[in-house]
């Protein structure tokens, strides 16, 4: 290992315990991979709500199964515990993963790491500890490492390790209106972190400019390591028949005969726009909208309720009654592969992204791209997507008719998505990453 970079490094699990995976999760896993690549002794430290028990066997079988509050007295009793000051700190203990529990249907959710520690109920806790108080929670009781690693804006810091935060995007002060987050907290802790942290990473120049321009951050203070994407040989290389086989068998959808948004329906996703661009083109190619709903998602969908057009298809031997939107609210990782390649083309038009993962894993796929012509959108996409203005439903409906139309169009687009594709490769990431960790080392 080169001696200058760093032999032991931590990252936080805030994501990865949620039960239903999200961007930031793939960032934090990639991040993992990136530092065993670099020969680094790799930690992750959860916030999971299980205390340290009687037995070692009991927190390995606690931690593969959380407690969840069933009962309003049980929720009272996490909160309350949330309120409890900790002046010296949050105390973590170890996991122990020895292969007691059958792990084999989780593995595809697990970062890499040496070892897995737990603090009870972390990061609620130093959340609402922030919000009284305005101070970062300690962690104690953990080994030394040379660099934690909190892949998200967390009020926390482990004493005697280098403390780097990654700050994705500014979106609830950039688009306040499309996100919960109670705005003033938010940015009084970015305020903090940019002046507490030892480093700031993010995950485009667009995001790095925001995070200067908006926090007063000092670009020196601030990397844009950009994401990686990395999908499964066994998905990436199945047969064209392996992947028709699926989505008809599993959807009723035809190969390369749909457009596909996946992600989650919310407001800077921008599929209100979407499906009004849509329903005006009259084109016979369906809409898929594959992701689960969530804030506002009635409002973005409300299009849908008073305009069920139907079309007849052909899959296969096969004829069905569609509707031109289709809603699919899920699909196993395995599955999803072979949706987005089937895909005659991914829409993504959303408002504001920091990175914009969609974009990248289609592209890895070889489906063609329409996303926005705005930040980091446009940034990830490069000269490999037809950019339009998500704002103009005119323009939406017109990438959509020349992808339909345009054989050739598209062909160009998913060898150019593939070659862009290779930029944000994880040997390149785990470069970049491998560059910032020698600098700060």
């Amino acid at each position: 290992m080169n001696p200058a970079r760093p032999t032991s490094i931590m990252i936080d699990g805030y994501n990865l315990g949620l039960e239903k995976g999200t961007g930031v999760a793939t960032y934090a896993r990639n991040l993992s991979y990136a530092c065993r690549d670099l020969g680094a002794r790799t930690e992750i430290l959860y916030g999971a709500p299980f205390g340290p028990g009687r037995s070692d066997f009991l927190r390995e079988i606690s931690f593969f199964d959380p407690f969840q509050p069933q009962t309003a007295w049980d929720i009272a009793l996490r909160e309350a515990g949330r309120l409890v000051p900790r002046p010296f700190g949050a105390r973590a203990f170890e996991v122990p993963v020895t292969g007691s529990v059958i792990i084999e249907s989780q593995k595809s959710r697990l970062p890499y790491f040496n070892r897995i520690w737990n603090a009870t109920d972390l990061f609620g806790a130093a959340t609402t500890q922030f919000a009284i108080t305005n101070g970062f929670m300690r962690v104690r009781n953990l080994p030394p490492v040379d660099i934690m690693h909190w892949t998200y804006p967390l009020p926390l810091t482990l004493p005697g390790a280098k403390n780097i935060y990654t700050l994705h995007d500014l979106v609830p002060l950039r688009l306040p209106y499309t996100t919960l987050d109670h705005k003033g907290r938010y940015l009084r802790l970015s305020q903090k972190l940019v002046q507490q942290a030892d480093h700031i990473v993010t995950v485009s120049e667009t995001s790095r400019q925001d995070i200067i321009d908006l926090l007063g951050c000092p670009p020196e203070k601030v990397t844009n390591t950009y994401q990686a994407a990395e999908i499964p040989a066994k998905y990436l290389n199945r047969s064209e028949d392996e992947v028709r086989a699926d989505i008809e068998g599993a959807f009723g959808l035809p190969y390369k005969g749909y457009f596909l948004f996946f992600g989650a329906i919310e407001p800077k996703k921008n599929v209100g726009r979407l499906i009004e661009a849509y329903l005006g083109t009259q084109l016979d190619t369906p809409l898929v909208l594959l992701g689960t709903s969530a804030w506002k998602s009635k409002e973005e969908l409300r299009l849908l309720k008073d305009n069920a057009q139907q079309y007849v298809e052909q899959v296969g031997t096969r004829t069905f009654t569609r509707e031109r939107v289709r809603r699919l609210e899920y699909a196993p990782f395995s599955l999803l592969t072979s949706v987005i390649r089937g895909a005659k083309a991914t829409v993504f038009p959303s408002l504001y992204e920091g990175f914009g993962l969609p974009i990248l894993e289609s592209m890895l796929l070889g489906t063609p791209v329409i996303t926005s012509n705005l930040g980091a959108t446009k940034e990830i996409a490069g000269d490999a997507a037809l950019l339009v203005d998500p704002y103009d439903t005119g323009s939406i409906a017109r990438a959509l008719r020349e992808i339909d139309d345009n054989e050739t169009l598209r062909a160009d687009l998913a060898a150019r998505g593939r070659v862009r594709a290779e930029f944000f490769s994880m040997a390149r990431y785990a470069e970049r990453i491998g560059a910032l960790y020698e600098g700060l080392a």
